[in-house]
């Protein structure tokens, strides 16, 4: 029978005879070791990442080739911009009178007159001519560009038609200090010369008529 005297209880039992609890047991188990409750660990916060995602990057390339492109476009030189579309424009115009000799059997030239916009008051003045092509062709005789001039290299003229192969032929523009020479080997269009030196360093060279 237990006593209320020092040691007389029971191993596992408390003062009054009950059985610890399973928290009360590892409280005890704490005390004696020095140790407290045991806790669960904390998850980790999930850490932000640093730095630019696909579609920023995305962003940032177009705006930095918008603005190369605004920049070529601001310091291109408006004279050569000018001649090659002055260029253009006689390329497609020859090529449509080619067309008509050769559906007409008409002997055409391409004469440059030396006249270098079209003048106010008279149309009798142009600035290249399509011989061979009756008026009602109706093809332009003058240039867009003030300023504009053409030669004919090695010939006083373009020989057109009606042959399909018209042989190499090449014609100079200018306009100011810039030149561009356009060829055809006979049977294609005429087309900027690459191999012109003088194309690239835009200069020009006495010409005689």
């Amino acid at each position: 029978m237990p006593t209320s005297a020092p040691g007389s209880d029971r191993p596992g039992q408390g003062k009054e005879g009950r059985q610890p609890t399973a928290q009360q047991a590892v409280l005890g188990s704490g005390l004696r070791t020095g140790l407290g409750p045991r806790t669960q660990p904390r998850a980790e916060q999930p850490t932000a990442q640093s730095g630019f995602t696909l579609i920023e990057l995305l962003i940032v390339l177009t705006i930095v080739a918008l603005a190369s492109a605004l920049a070529t476009l601001a310091l291109r030189d408006p004279q050569a911009s000018a001649l090659e579309r002055e260029a253009d424009r006689l390329s497609a115009l020859i090529e449509g009178a080619r067309a008509e000799a050769r559906a007409s059997g008409l002997s055409l030239i391409w004469v440059p007159t030396g006249q270098t916009s079209a003048p106010a008051d008279a149309d009798d003045r142009p600035g290249f001519r399509f011989v061979g092509l009756p008026a009602t062709a109706g093809l332009p005789q003058h240039w867009l560009t003030p300023g504009v001039e053409a030669e004919v290299i090695g010939a006083r003229a373009l020989v057109l038609g009606p042959e399909p192969i018209i042989g190499v032929q090449r014609v100079a523009l200018r306009l100011a200090d810039r030149r561009l020479t356009l060829v055809t080997d006979g049977i294609g269009p005429f087309l900027p010369d690459q191999a012109d030196p003088d194309r690239a360093a835009g200069t020009t060279r006495g010409v005689t008529r």
